[in-house]
């Protein structure tokens, strides 16, 4: 993130204006993550990762999770309400908060390398993307493809505002943003829409809730490599 974003951020997690932290495991991972088939002891990213109970989940069925975080206050958050007792160390720019299968690199997502990461076979993204501004969802991406291997795959998880005039197809189908950020890298399977209607009833407002399985293309050499963004 740039460093005003970062300092919002960060000031969200003081203030503890979290209402996007969801307080129960999202039904889509459980309904569509079994549909990866991954073998036992895969490593898995998650990005942005807050306190979400997404990784509780996914450890519980025997991942090795490591997600990464900007705000302390988030990760101790984590560890502190589900009762687990992290060790910490630092491992380079980054403090890692690590307890059996689930460790937390706290510090800035767009300085990571592969070397701070490790092996990742899966990244799981829920609506890590589509949290940020979108001036930022290039660098995001780009800054994805430098860290984790071409052969991972990624469970992206997406919350999408439907726009007044859009054609059924249009909201219904791959979103024009995401096959322009990954149309490039990865074979783009839509596996699920959901739509929800705002709470007014006059109101033509509504959210697309869609789940995408990415699946990278071979040989692409897409957004590799080994050098961080500095911000």
């Amino acid at each position: 993130m740039t460093g005003r974003d970062n300092v919002l951020w960060l000031q969200c997690w003081r203030d503890r204006r979290t209402d996007f932290h969801q307080h129960a495991v999202n039904p889509l991972l459980a309904k569509f993550w079994p549909k990866l088939a991954l073998a036992q002891g895969s490593r898995v990213f998650v990005p942005l990762c807050g306190k979400s109970l997404d990784m509780i989940w996914l450890a519980g069925q025997g991942y090795a999770v490591v997600g990464v975080e900007l705000s302390p206050i988030a990760v101790r958050a984590f560890f502190s309400e589900n009762k687990l007792k992290p060790v910490r160390r630092q491992r380079g720019q980054f403090t890692l908060w690590q307890h059996a299968n689930i460790s937390i690199l706290c510090g800035d997502y767009f300085a990571l390398t592969q070397a701070d990461l490790g092996r990742i076979d899966t990244v799981y993204d829920r609506a890590a993307l589509t949290a940020l501004p979108e001036d930022l969802r290039k660098q995001y991406v780009g800054q994805l493809g430098r860290i984790v291997p071409e052969t991972a795959q990624v469970l992206l998880l997406t919350t999408e505002d439907a726009e007044a005039g859009d054609t059924l197809e249009q909201t219904l189908g791959i979103a024009e943003e995401i096959t322009a950020l990954y149309a490039e890298a990865y074979e783009i399977e839509l596996a699920h829409v959901e739509s929800v209607f705002g709470a007014d009833p006059e109101s033509p407002e509504r959210t697309e809730y869609k789940v995408y399985r990415l699946s990278a293309k071979p040989d692409s050499g897409w957004g590799r490599g080994s050098q961080p963004i500095h911000r």
